[in-house]
């Protein structure tokens, strides 16, 4: 991805309903904040005035891993406010699959929607991305965003040594840590917006802990020097050029609790004269799901056949992205499978240490 490069034009998850089978983890996170969103409601002191309730799901893929979240949540919205008509909008970028969304959503698969469970629920979508204004403003009672957060909209430069900016270093790691900073400020300020007062905004952010620790590097062995090192091995090998090593870059920026809560208690930040304050904020670590598997199993290639599908269900886009686009798509798809089955191959042989930790840092924020 080259410096200035937007995400909005290339990013989707997979598609087909491989992203929330494959992301087991991605769907735990979620339903264990069930309890603190429900909280969040219980204050929010709704009326039952027979007005429209909106919430909204910001950053959805194809709905799959929020669903159970979603089921118990309109539920609990349902039993609080009986005359208010529901809206649920899925926000997500121009090239989700809004159609898989929408068969999860009416009980098209095996997922069970809250579609004939909540009485008087209206689901929507928007591909607009959530950098961007999406909502009319005082119009959102509740928002929520897991696990999306840290994309930013532009590459600020390459990486000339690493995918991720957590390897990055010097000026490059700056520059990334800026855009991040200048971008998690707007995408509040919007948010701050669009609710209505006395709303909530729920986010469940891939972060920083304390300890250092991200997704995927929590002490074993770590996610992201393992992508670069693959891919880096494949343009040693000539496989790929250095030209598409170099561009290849995740357009995510992690940050720890202060980065995230800085905006919201700096009393001359525009979040916080936006009427947008902090209720909460707690760090969560959450054991990969495919690990503790293993760990009662011991079959590494099984391990490693279950745990390479959630990896390449959200890094996939990434790498396809810093090949070059004159490649013929089946040369490309043959670059990728080559990768992951490398990544594969590397697990089953040598499974200690492997795993993706989820590191999340969740807060909840109230419209003044």
């Amino acid at each position: 991805m080259t410096a200035g490069s937007e995400t909005v034009g290339f990013m989707a998850m997979k598609g087909a309903g491989y992203y929330s089978k494959a992301t087991t983890g991605a769907r735990e996170v979620i339903e264990l904040a069930v309890p603190m969103i429900k909280d969040a409601l219980a204050r929010m002191a709704l009326r039952d005035d027979g007005s429209s309730f909106r919430a909204a799901d910001m950053g959805c893929a194809d709905g799959g891993t929020s669903m159970p979240m979603w089921r118990q949540v309109l539920a609990e919205v349902r039993r609080l406010v009986p005359s208010r008509p529901i809206e649920i909008v899925y926000t997500d970028l121009p090239r989700n699959d809004f159609s898989q969304l929408f068969r999860n959503v009416h009980n098209q698969t095996d997922l069970t929607s809250y579609i004939g469970e909540v009485p008087e629920v209206y689901p929507f979508a928007s591909a607009t991305s959530f950098h961007q204004a999406i909502f009319p403003h005082d119009s959102v009672n509740l928002a929520f965003s897991a696990t999306a957060s840290h994309y930013i909209s532009k590459a600020p430069c390459n990486i000339s040594d690493h995918v991720h900016m957590v390897g990055a270093r010097g000026e490059e790691l700056r520059q990334w840590k800026e855009i991040g900073r200048l971008e998690w400020e707007r995408m509040l300020l919007l948010r701050a917006r669009e609710l209505v007062k006395g709303g909530r905004l729920v986010f469940l952010n891939f972060g920083i802990d304390r300890r250092g620790r991200y997704l995927g590097n929590t002490g074993g062995v770590s996610m992201f020097d393992t992508f670069d090192a693959l891919w880096r091995s494949l343009a040693e090998e000539g496989r790929i050029t250095r030209a598409e090593y170099l561009n290849t870059n995740f357009p995510q920026v992690y940050r720890n609790a202060e980065e995230f809560t800085a905006p919201l208690l700096d009393r001359n930040s525009p979040v916080h004269r936006a009427g947008l304050r902090l209720e909460l904020v707690e760090e969560r670590h959450l054991v990969c799901p495919y690990a503790r598997a293993y760990d009662e199993h011991r079959d590494a290639e099984r391990f490693a056949r279950e745990y390479i599908p959630t990896l390449r269900s959200w890094s996939e886009p990434t790498f396809a992205a810093g090949l070059d686009a004159k490649r013929p798509a089946e040369e490309r798809l043959a670059i990728l499978n080559a990768f992951f089955a490398r990544y594969e191959r590397l697990v089953a042989q040598s499974p200690a240490g492997h795993g993706m930790d989820y590191i999340h840092v969740h807060m909840v924020c109230r419209k003044e």
